[in-house]
């Protein structure tokens, strides 16, 4: 049940629920992934195959989009589905405009929109995160919600070349705006989860059970396993995103807090149901570095991948999954539900 919103519940404070926090915080999922970052900082020779960790990260967006599709399936086309997947949209699209020009104090033109582009788009990992997270706390979300995160991931890469396009003349010609479009839309990780939804969208209930287990059951062991891999990645990049300074770092945070913020209270008015409105505060704090990374990298060559992918992937990801998400869901609890 909704209960006015008052500020005087801000007033008294962030109360902290430490039985929430270490439950977070010894989550295995994130502890795989600090054992990522150890090994490096040890020197370890432990990876995962890159063949395996392909095939983890396609059954982590197969299993989370086929779910979502069967869900979706059950609940009809609502308006609040339908504004929910125009805000999603909006979302991606605001948050590289305003970034960009912030970014553009202390960075090139080039630089401010790889980084505005990665943090206007989403992360399919931390969605993911962020649905172990939910039904840790015995809450749920509405399969529309995987709906809204496909459509996010391509409007703020679209946004973010066309600021660099615009403001740097001498990209303008270095590539067409329909190579990256087409790049967008057919990313291999957009393609597997708006796929998927839609395969378990249009699939025969009592067939789609067959697969359940494969969807279900070993779900969270794969995930381990691949945010182990994750924390490989992020040690590795974190040495060369030193030389950037605090200022990266500091950025890597604020970005993934403001957005987070005010996309949890803004949410009140797109829908009631606790469960979304995280899904939507996470989904607006998370920063892409698989799909961005790859458009950019056609689009945008100028940008240095050393300093939007740790930020995305060392500083943004890691605080998200530790302390951002504790952080919207106490905002989403005293702006609304009780």
């Amino acid at each position: 049940m909704l209960r006015p919103f008052s500020f005087d519940v801000i007033s008294r404070g962030f109360p902290v629920d430490t039985t929430l926090l270490i439950s977070n915080l010894t989550n295995p999922t994130l502890l795989f992934f600090l054992l990522g970052i150890l090994a490096v900082r040890v020197k370890s020779d432990l990876e995962i195959p890159a063949s395996s960790a392909k095939f983890i990260s396609l059954y982590l967006l197969f299993s989370i989009g086929f779910k979502g599709g069967q869900e979706l399936a059950h609940h009809p086309i609502t308006s609040e589905v339908l504004w929910s997947c125009i805000a999603g949209l909006v979302i991606a699209a605001v948050i590289p405009l305003y970034a960009f020009h912030l970014l553009r104090r202390w960075l090139s033109v080039s630089d401010a929109g790889a980084i505005a582009a990665s943090f206007g788009s989403v992360s399919a990992v931390t969605f993911v995160a962020a649905s172990s997270y939910l039904e840790a706390q015995g809450m749920t979300f509405g399969g529309h919600m995987v709906a809204v995160m496909a459509l996010m991931e391509s409007p703020a890469i679209i946004v973010g070349v066309m600021l660099v396009m615009f403001y740097d003349h001498g990209s303008r010609t270095s590539v067409r705006i329909g190579e990256v479009l087409h790049h967008a839309f057919t990313n291999g990780s957009v393609l597997m989860i708006t796929g998927s939804l839609i395969i378990g969208l249009i699939s025969d209930e009592k067939a789609a059970m067959g697969i359940k287990p494969f969807t279900t059951d070993i779900f969270k062991g794969f995930l381990a396993i691949f945010l182990l891999e994750m924390g490989l990645i992020t040690g590795n990049r974190l040495k060369s995103f030193r030389e950037h300074g605090w200022s990266a770092i500091a950025t890597g945070i604020l970005l993934p807090v403001i957005n987070g913020c005010l996309v949890a209270f803004a949410s009140l008015f797109i829908t009631a149901d606790p469960g979304n409105r995280f899904m939507f505060a996470v989904l607006a704090a998370s920063a892409s570095y698989i799909a961005v990374p790859a458009a950019m990298r056609l689009a945008v060559p100028k940008a240095d991948p050393g300093l939007y992918i740790p930020m995305a992937l060392g500083v943004a990801f890691p605080f998200n999954i530790t302390l951002g998400m504790p952080l919207y869901q106490w905002l989403i609890q005293v702006t609304g539900y009780g």
